[in-house]
């Protein structure tokens, strides 16, 4: 029985909607023949091909009520006044398209029933959904922002639009294509749909640029705010003893920076959805792609400035504590305490210089990686573009390189400021004039050439774990050749004999064994020839003549060593010195 009253009820349907179309045909013969006028119009003309009656009945439709379009807004947006997600917009669109696609399909069972054309009426619906009810749907949802006073992040900020695009926009595709499976006669769709948002998507690559740079803009906010609130905190604005200076607080963070790339990914999503052509897709895509170059490369200059200022003002600390020749014990002793509290803050600022420079290399990895995955593939359709953005990376990298390589140097001239002042501090007369000379001699380094090696290995820690390949190479090799060039110097000012040499040789081996570590064959050569200068100190007076016979790149060298002699004058060398001749020492 409730089977044979559903197919009463539908039958009841059927013929009322004939009747109903019957009457529209009719009235549409009324208004198509003046009265009077005779038969000879043609059936189709008179009737307008039923035309009149689709658009009336289409009309009519309660999916098409202005209420009904109202709920659709509430449904999608939520309650007025509040801020829409994109997550709760996508379950709204998927809710509300789904809703409207089973309406459409109910309605094509209806008009192929009652419809001689039916193909006819399914575009006139179809076309109306897209051209009123969806119109007016994405009209409350995608309110286009201002780019001169966009909406702050707080409140959502560009990327809100942009993400509610990119979800309007694939929602109502997936719509678009439901329909066409139900049925839309020979109505573009595709086409229908696209223009929908071409309003939007003409100056999309705009919005996505002042996007990126407003979130890189407020997110530089926030770690300064971040850094500035820690240090209050902390009560580190004023230093202490061997503390960090505060301008390093902020160091260079790869996940900020994987941030960025992760800002690019989805802009990137973005160009891939919203350009259909390659030559498009490319544009936009190195258009986004650069925003991330000049993101990563201010913030990693930026962040390698504000480590050089740690370094600048730890040179400055040490330029204050100087120690003077005249001075009182004192004054000496707090003179010496402050240098040491200086020392203390070069050696802070150099290791947080080393992380700021590997830091900066990861990102950059980090960068290129993502190119190379991501960005190259996507420009290769366009003649040049691969090429273009590989040199434009080359060039935003490069204000990097330049803020490393002056803090790289900066960084040499503090090891080498504490190395001298170890050196000043610690090595004495003694050491290599000892009064009980002839005596078994020390064969341990002196305490200032243990000193400066265990700083050595202490600060240069941190510069093996941050500096790779060619940089690695070329800072060891520059900081070897300062460190021998700073040696000879030193020790031209002292005078040795013949147990002060052995000491001497002792040095310089705990020394060279040291440097070995830097890999860097030049520097190790530097040291071996030291030690064999320091020959000068340990043979006898005749036996001089022949010690460097082998090795005459040094002899300059070894003509100053002999000078320091302690019997320099009692065995007269500089008359044997005078008669140096040509390429061979000879006639001492």
């Amino acid at each position: 029985m409730a089977e044979c009253a559903k197919i009463l009820s539908q039958v009841a349907g059927f013929i009322s909607l004939a009747r109903y179309c019957l009457t529209m045909i009719m009235l549409d013969t009324l208004i198509q023949r003046p009265p009077g006028m005779g038969g000879g119009t043609s059936f189709g003309i008179q009737f307008n091909r039923g035309n009149s009656a689709m658009q009336h009945y289409v009309g009519l439709r309660p999916m098409f009520d202005l209420e009904v379009m109202n709920e659709d807004a509430k449904l999608v947006l939520g309650d007025p006044g509040s801020q829409p997600s994109p997550s709760n917009v996508a379950r709204g669109l998927s809710s509300l398209y789904k809703e409207i696609t089973d309406t459409v399909r109910k309605e094509a069972a209806t008009i192929t029933a009652v419809f001689p054309s039916p193909n006819d009426v399914m575009l006139i619906l179809v076309q109306r959904v897209l051209e009123d009810r969806i119109p007016k749907l994405l009209e409350k949802l995608l309110v286009k922002p201002s780019l001169l006073n966009p909406p702050p992040m707080e409140d959502g900020g560009l990327i809100l639009y942009l993400r509610l695009l990119a979800v309007a926009y694939e929602k109502t595709q997936d719509l678009a294509r439901d329909l066409r499976g139900v049925g839309c006669g020979d109505l573009d769709i595709e086409g229908l749909t696209e223009s929908l948002f071409l309003p939007h998507k003409d100056i999309y690559i705009e919005y996505e640029q002042s996007s990126l740079r407003q979130m890189y803009k407020s997110k530089m906010e926030e770690l300064r705010a971040e850094s500035q609130q820690s240090l209050e905190s902390s009560g580190t604005i004023g230093r202490s003893k061997g503390a960090s200076v505060s301008s390093s607080q902020q160091q260079i963070s790869v996940t900020v920076v994987t941030e960025f790339v992760r800002w690019n990914e989805e802009a990137v999503s973005r160009c891939t959805l919203f350009s259909s052509q390659p030559a498009a897709l490319a544009a936009n895509v190195r258009a986004v792609f650069t925003c991330l170059l000049d993101q990563v490369s201010l913030y990693i200059t930026e962040g390698l400035e504000r480590s050089r200022d740690s370094l600048t003002e730890a040179a400055a600390l040490r330029e204050r504590f100087v120690i003077g020749t005249s001075m009182s014990r004192r004054v000496a002793a707090a003179a010496a305490s402050a240098a040491e509290a200086a020392a203390a803050a070069g050696e802070s600022s150099f290791r947080s210089f080393m992380v700021a420079v590997q830091r900066c290399g990861s990102s950059v990895a980090i960068v290129q990686q993502y190119f190379a995955n991501t960005i190259s593939r996507l420009l290769l359709p366009v003649d040049g573009a691969h090429a273009a953005s590989c040199e434009e990376m080359a060039t935003a990298m490069s204000s990097a390189e330049g803020a490393a390589y002056k803090g790289l140097q900066q960084c040499i001239e503090t090891v080498i400021a504490e190395v001298e002042r170890l050196l000043s501090a610690e090595q004495k007369a003694t050491d290599y004039r000892s009064p009980d000379d002839g005596i078994a001699p020390d064969h341990r380094p002196t305490t200032a050439c243990t000193r400066v090696v265990a700083y050595l290995s202490r600060v240069l820690e941190s510069a093996f774990t941050a500096l790779e390949g060619l940089n690695k190479q070329a800072f060891l090799t520059e900081l070897g050749n300062r460190l021998h060039k700073g040696m000879l110097n030193h020790w031209l000012k002292f005078t040795f004999n013949p147990s002060g040499g052995l000491r001497l040789k002792r040095d310089i081996t705990e020394y060279g064994e040291f440097v070995r570590s830097f890999n860097a064959p030049t520097v190790d050569e530097k040291f071996e020839l030291l030690g064999i200068m320091a020959n000068v100190f340990i043979v006898a007076p005749e036996s001089l003549s022949t010690l460097f016979e082998g090795t005459p790149s040094i002899r300059k060298d070894a003509q100053r060593f002999i000078q320091l002699r302690d019997d320099y004058k009692s065995a007269k060398l500089a008359a044997r010195l005078a008669s140096l001749n040509g390429d061979q020492l000879s006639g001492y």
